[in-house]
């Protein structure tokens, strides 16, 4: 059995820092040192690993997407028809490890950072694009050709706003899954009456 180097266990540690550093100061406003002091690392071995700041943190939203690309395959699998595919990705943008403090504030800060970021801008776009494809894949399915691409624009916009919405206001009496599947049916509905 290959024997794992320290390279990939401090990576690690430095994303996982990062994500709970920017949890706690709610912005970006930590400094590679304070990351990497968490880590348990200096933090010239946190620039050798990733260059800088940024990087780190654009290393860490691409970790939490990769989490929530496996809750949203995870629902695929077991789902058998093109609604409960639709259901599945809906359900997974709302899993209760989303709404950790330091999840919602990586992913708010994530947002602000793509409105000056290229790197940022670009794994967003490639977050964004991947959610509307599963989307317009399965509604294909279930609604006319002509209403596919704006059914999908609504659902991703429903799964983002809410998901924001939901975070800010920490209200548990707000069930953004049953808001978006409530969508979800109307769209069908209306299908139907057409």
């Amino acid at each position: 059995m290959p024997k794992l180097g320290m390279e990939p266990i401090r990576r690690a540690a430095l994303i996982k820092a990062t994500i709970t550093e920017v949890g706690l100061a709610g912005s970006l406003d930590v400094t590679v040192s304070q990351i990497a002091k968490r880590a348990g690392v200096s933090s010239a071995l946190a620039h050798h690993y990733f260059g800088g700041k940024e990087q780190i943190f654009l290393a860490s939203m691409r970790y939490i997407l990769g989490v929530y690309g496996a809750q949203v395959r995870a629902s695929l699998a077991i789902a058998d028809t093109p609604r409960a595919r639709i259901e599945g990705i809906i359900a997974a943008g709302f899993e209760p490890s989303n709404f950790r403090t330091e999840v919602v504030g990586a992913w708010l800060n994530f947002y602000v950072l793509a409105q000056r970021s290229k790197g940022a801008r670009r794994l967003l776009s490639v977050y964004q694009r991947r959610l509307r494809s599963n989307l317009v894949y399965d509604l294909r399915a279930l609604v006319d050709e002509s209403r596919v691409e704006e059914c999908a624009e609504g659902i991703a916009a429903l799964i983002d706003g809410l998901y924001i919405r939901r975070a800010l206001e920490r209200d548990d009496n707000i069930n953004p899954t049953k808001l978006a599947l409530a969508y979800l049916a109307g769209v069908l509905e209306h299908q139907d009456a057409s």
